[in-house]
């Protein structure tokens, strides 16, 4: 059968019905790629996986929590959503408003989103609304507007998007025949690790794993909350997508990491950028600065021991390189780039002298 997206996939598993009109763009389904050179170069046994979401519609996995949201807003009547946004939020939701005909207004802090992303809530046709703040600031303007204006949240405090981002575990634990002995994901707000354990939990409910993994939780050190053990007031990095300094999912994510017998840690920029990199040169998978955060953790805890030896363990990288550019660009070695006339001899020699 054709695949038409994840709500009509796990159906049975999501607060849907014969009735509803699924507002869908064919997300979910993403690879799960296998690690070839980079365990080798570790020198470790390791079955290290990654989750591309990047490969959903709009390049992240946003789109598996938007497609659930505004399926239910469409439903309940709604003309209009709304969200704050360091990114990948607003361009998923500014697609999804347009496939079911609807309204998108995003907030967005101003001069910190990549610009990927913003390209992408702008040519969707939503509104943008930039604020001289923080997510966070945002988020808190997002939770009082409802109550004034006609417009349905998106962010991840709206319940449906964590039903539909728990489908990328079903993925994992169906393909790989049960669940992976550990789970390594980049924390923002910390709605995509909350899913995730509910995604596990309810399959191992039903049979269809015997285990649920440990969760991981990996942070940017300059937003790490849960490092820290409270809210970050003016949070940096240059991983935009977890730039965030009061997690919504705070408490649910502290209870699985316990549940799970699970942990955080946090990483510097120049960490996160030289996972991305090495990611992109070594397996030729070409992620976010933010996702990339995930690999760091799990390259840290594998050479550690933390991680044994023989472990299976997946890495969510929830966006595409795409989305932020400019970043990518600045890492790469300009001397790369040859500038010769267009003649035989003079590519010949190009190729010769870099081989």
């Amino acid at each position: 059968m054709r695949y038409t997206g994840l709500i009509e996939k796990y159906k049975d598993r999501l607060p849907v019905s014969e009735n509803t009109r699924i507002i869908s763009l064919g997300e979910g389904n993403t690879p799960l790629i296998k690690l070839q050179n980079i365990p080798k170069e570790i020198g470790k046994e390791i079955n290290l996986y990654i989750k591309y979401e990047g490969l959903n519609p709009t390049g992240s996995f946003k789109d598996r929590g938007m497609t659930m949201a505004v399926t239910k807003a469409v439903e309940s009547g709604s003309e209009a959503i709304i969200c704050a946004s360091t990114g990948n939020t607003s361009a998923a939701a500014a697609a999804y408003a347009a496939r079911a005909g609807i309204k998108a207004f995003v907030l967005i802090p101003e001069g910190k989103i990549a610009l990927g992303k913003l390209a992408q809530a702008m040519i969707h046709g939503s509104t943008i609304i930039q604020i001289k703040g923080n997510f966070d600031d945002g988020m808190q303007i997002v939770k009082e507007i409802a109550d004034h204006a006609p417009v349905t949240i998106v962010n991840s405090i709206n319940p449906y998007r964590l039903h539909g981002q728990k489908t990328a575990a079903f993925e994992i634990i169906d393909e790989l025949g049960s669940a992976p002995d550990y789970h390594c994901l980049p924390v923002g707000n910390a709605g995509n690790i909350t899913a995730h354990w509910m995604g596990y939990t309810e399959y191992c409910e039903i049979g269809k794993s015997k285990t649920t993994p440990t969760m991981l939780g990996y942070q940017a050190a300059g937003a790490a909350p849960f490092i820290k053990g409270s809210k970050v007031e003016n949070p940096e990095t240059i991983a935009t997508a977890i730039r965030i300094g009061n997690p919504q999912s705070w408490d649910q994510a502290i209870k699985l990491s316990k549940q799970s017998n699970g942990w955080f840690d946090a990483f510097a920029d120049s960490e996160i950028l030289a996972a991305q990199k090495m990611l992109t040169e070594r397996e030729g998978i070409f992620c976010e600065p933010a996702s990339a955060t995930s690999v760091a953790g799990a390259l840290k805890d594998i050479k550690s021991g933390k991680i044994p030896a023989g472990s299976s363990v997946v890495c969510t990288l929830t966006g595409h390189g795409l989305k932020d550019p400019d970043t990518a660009i600045s890492q790469c070695d300009q001397s790369a780039m040859i500038n010769v006339n267009p003649t035989l001899d003079e590519v010949k020699k190009a190729i010769l002298d870099n081989m």
